[in-house]
């Protein structure tokens, strides 16, 4: 029962941190927000995108690879946006996908995803001031290093809320 408990009442209080997420160029419609919550019993992951790009064709409903990052930056050019993000996040140097920084898929409904997880594999202390990147295509699971999840399309950096939004 603690764990039910813990599950249902993690959302009555304020997270330990959150991404804001921007679109790059090409993307500038996509915004979102990622909140995060430790709890007794793992890392809460709560994500709310809007503007991804929508599927025309039935059964090719768009699916999108996100990840934590490495860097501590959303900066980079326009051939390679976002590329200070640096890598997936990997302290313990495994393979994909059990980078700490590997992350479920989004599914857009209509070009909007939310997604709710619990992870252990990562504490919120941990991943302040790394980035959050969103794909462009689903992560294969396999491909090295990254799950072949094509280009960066949007991106957020993990802030602490101690002091600041909630």
């Amino acid at each position: 029962m603690k764990t039910q408990h813990s599950f249902m009442t993690v959302f009555n209080h304020r997270p330990q941190a959150v991404a804001f997420i921007s679109g790059n160029e090409k993307y500038p419609q996509i915004d979102g927000i990622v909140l995060f919550y430790d709890t007794p019993d793992g890392t809460i992951v709560r994500t709310e995108i809007f503007g991804l790009p929508k599927g025309e064709i039935p059964c090719e409903s768009p699916v999108f690879a996100y990840h934590i990052h490495e860097g501590s930056d959303c900066t980079g050019d326009a051939n390679e946006p976002f590329s200070n993000a640096g890598g997936h996040y990997n302290p313990y140097d495994c393979p994909h996908p059990y980078h700490s920084g590997d992350m479920p898929p989004l599914f857009s409904a209509d070009g909007e995803a939310f997604l709710i997880f619990l992870t252990n594999r990562f504490t919120v202390s941990e991943i302040i001031d790394k980035t959050i990147i969103l794909h462009s295509r689903p992560d294969d699971f396999k491909t090295q290093p990254s799950g072949d999840s094509g280009e960066r399309m949007a991106c957020g950096i993990i802030q602490s809320t101690a002091k600041k939004f909630f």
